[in-house]
């Protein structure tokens, strides 16, 4: 009885290891495949809440479209993450511990394509 139940149980777990293995090198081989992706993720989990649409429900003048941002100095990814590092009153500031640089990068990416 005990080797009925001894194989499945550890054919489970050897399943079980080695899907888990081969998912986590997937990933650490294409993280940057989907840039445009991550970027929208990356938006979604840090800056919707209070940008939804590109908008801005804190400061309505202060929004991500392209004229309001051009319009407030930001232009380019480097103001946008730099906006990030060190916001103005009322945003969130986003530290390189809470988003690395090369998130943040692609985060501004995708406002800058998105919000246009």
């Amino acid at each position: 009885m005990k080797k009925t139940f001894l194989l499945p149980t550890v054919f489970a777990i050897a399943v079980l290891i080695f899907g888990t293995a081969c998912t986590q090198k997937e990933q650490a081989k294409e993280p940057r495949k989907e840039a445009g992706i991550r970027g929208e993720e990356l938006f979604k989990q840090h800056c919707f809440p209070c940008h939804p649409d590109g908008g801005n429900v804190i400061n309505p003048q202060k929004t991500l479209h392209k004229k309001d941002r051009e319009a407030n100095g930001v232009k380019t990814a480097a103001d946008i993450v730099g906006k990030m590092r060190n916001p103005g009153p009322g945003m969130t500031k986003f530290d390189e511990q809470t988003i690395p640089d090369a998130d943040a990068k692609e985060l501004a990416e995708y406002e800058l394509k998105t919000f246009n």
